[in-house]
């Protein structure tokens, strides 16, 4: 399943808590905002296997972000945010993405990065404004909440450490299936883990690797609950652990 199939079954329940802050975001919440973003994307004219990418820290739009991607049948690549400006455009460059989403947190670097990626077309920023970006909550705003008719399965493509020169994409097959149908492999995940509508997943490391935005997934697939911490604290996560009570930490 995908997280839209929770918003109709339990609507209220959280797809996903900021620890830190105690912001919630809801399954109905993250239906009407990835649907919204799917609809900017579709309006900007990015089709099936294109790519849109992603700079910012923990954040609950990185949920919005990538369910958008995915239901739009293009490819999410997230950013490290700790890179330089230069690693950092060489990315989303050789992603080939068409959309730059970034975090008002990561302002300097998402205004560097608009001088040195010329091919992309779309700019958001979220948190606040950032020089060179259209606000994203204003385009969001500016849709309609209606799913598009065809919502062809999308895919994270991830960019290798580098540690052996420059850092390469993972870009797999899309499968032709839609989003609804969802990923088989998933589906076996989740029965093997046990994930469920009671599940509740603490993410203490940084969503643009694959492993937290893999975990953090399939568990929204299923219709748990994730917690993210926006960087890792012992005390913190003690904490988190104490007042959430995980079923899942992995």
């Amino acid at each position: 399943m995908y997280p839209g199939a929770y918003a109709a079954l339990t609507p209220d329940q959280p797809a996903a808590i900021l620890h830190e802050t105690g912001e919630r975001l809801s399954y109905a919440e993250l239906e009407e905002r990835s649907v919204r973003l799917s609809r900017v994307l579709y309006n900007a004219g990015l089709r099936t296997g294109d790519t849109i990418a992603l700079v910012a820290g923990n954040d609950l739009h990185y949920f919005e972000v990538y369910w958008a991607a995915l239901r739009s049948g293009l490819y999410f690549t997230p950013v490290n945010w700790h890179l330089t400006a230069e690693e950092s455009a060489y990315i989303v460059n050789d992603s080939g993405a068409r959309v730059l989403i970034v975090s008002a947190q990561q302002a300097e670097l998402a205004r560097q990065l608009a001088k040195g990626t010329p091919a992309v077309e779309v700019r958001l920023a979220f948190g606040g404004s950032v020089p060179g970006y259209d606000g994203y909550e204003q385009a969001l705003a500016a849709t309609q909440p209606e799913p598009l008719n065809e919502q062809p399965l999308g895919a994270a493509m991830l960019y290798s450490s580098g540690t052996t020169g420059r850092p390469k994409g993972i870009r797999h097959p899309l499968q032709p299936v839609s989003v609804k149908d969802g990923n088989p492999t998933v589906a076996r995940i989740g029965r093997l883990w046990g994930f469920g509508l009671d599940t509740v997943y603490l993410s203490p490391a940084p969503l643009y690797h694959a492993a937290p935005l893999g975990y953090s997934s399939w568990v929204q697939m299923c219709g748990g609950t994730v917690v993210v911490l926006r960087k890792f604290d012992p005390v913190e996560a003690l904490a988190a652990i104490e007042q959430h009570r995980y079923s899942a930490l992995l």
